[in-house]
C-alpha cells in the first residue's frame, strides 16, 4: 500500500519511496546517452569585449563518441602512436618529394 500525504488543498498525494538510483547507475546511464554541458564566459569593461570563451564538454563513452562522430584522439599524434608514426611518414614523404624537386632543378642547372 502507497503512504498518503495531504496537501495544501486538501488532497492527498502519494509520497514518493527512497530513489533508487546510485552513482553508478547515473553514471552508466551519461556515458551510453553523452551529454553535453555548454557555457561562455565573457569579460567585458566598457561595453568593450576584453575576452570570451566557449567551453563545450562532451562526456561520454569511447563507443558513443564514435557513433556521434567524435574521434579526434585517434587522430591527434599527441595522444595516438599510429597518428603520430601517420604524421612522421606524411611529413617524411613531403620532404623527399621537396628534396626530389630540389635535385630535379639543380640537375636543370648544370646541364646548361
Amino acid at each position: 500500500m502507497t503512504d498518503l500525504d495531504l496537501g495544501r488543498d486538501g488532497y492527498q498525494y502519494p509520497v514518493p519511496g527512497p530513489a533508487n538510483t546510485n552513482l553508478a547507475d547515473i553514471l552508466e546511464r551519461v556515458l551510453d546517452k553523452g551529454i553535453v554541458i555548454a557555457g561562455d564566459i565573457k569579460i567585458d569593461l566598457l561595453d568593450i569585449e576584453l575576452l570570451t570563451i566557449r567551453l563545450r564538454l562532451f562526456v561520454a563513452s569511447v563507443d558513443t563518441a564514435k557513433k556521434a562522430g567524435i574521434d579526434w584522439w585517434e587522430t591527434d599524434p599527441a595522444l595516438s602512436s599510429r597518428a603520430a608514426r601517420n604524421s612522421l611518414q606524411d611529413e617524411n614523404r613531403e620532404l623527399r618529394e621537396r628534396l626530389e624537386a630540389l635535385e630535379a632543378k639543380t640537375d636543370e642547372t648544370s646541364d646548361r
